[in-house]
């Protein structure tokens, strides 16, 4: 069975068939072989590489639907001490090409003790939690709209992006 289509929670009103649990990583892919929580095992197969979401379903080629679950992962709650603050760190985090969640008072970033170091460095007030993951998307990858999925409580869209330049 081939997944061809990714659908937002708005986007379908029938029922999953069945439902897959995958970490960030996993949730942006273009082609993969996936196994759903249940067994069933099926290509993801995509035009280009897109950001799926918590709750997004992927349509399958025999018509079923599958549901996508984020995984909880480490992560690290960050806070500045005011908005400039929080808006300096993450510029830091975007010069870094680190991954980062974005919300009003806070962001979120995977555990790493090099870049806690860093923030702490930076007066950053950070808290360790395990949630699903959703960084914000690169500005050439689509499906970038804010708030497009009410999972992470008003976090906004995601996605990393792949390029090298000089720092």
């Amino acid at each position: 069975m081939i997944a061809y289509k990714v659908l937002s929670p708005d986007q379908w009103t029938v029922e999953p068939d069945d439902q897959i649990t995958l970490d960030e990583e996993d949730r942006f892919r273009r082609r993969i072989a996936l196994t759903s929580d249940n067994g069933v095992e099926f290509m993801l197969l995509l035009q280009r590489a897109e950001r799926i979401n918590h709750g997004d379903g992927l349509l399958l080629d025999n018509g079923h639907m599958i549901k996508v679950l984020a995984i909880p992962e480490p992560l690290y709650e960050v806070r500045g001490a005011d908005g400039l603050a929080l808006l300096t760190l993450g510029w830091h985090l975007g010069n870094r090409h680190q991954p980062t969640e974005i919300y009003e008072d806070h962001l979120r970033i995977r555990q790493d003790a090099v870049i806690a170091d860093m923030l702490q460095g930076l007066g950053a007030t950070l808290t360790p939690v395990t949630a699903p993951f959703s960084p914000v998307s690169g500005a050439y990858v689509g499906k970038t709209a804010p708030n497009a999925h009410d999972h992470s409580e008003g976090a906004v869209q995601s996605h990393t992006h792949e390029h090298d330049h000089a720092h």
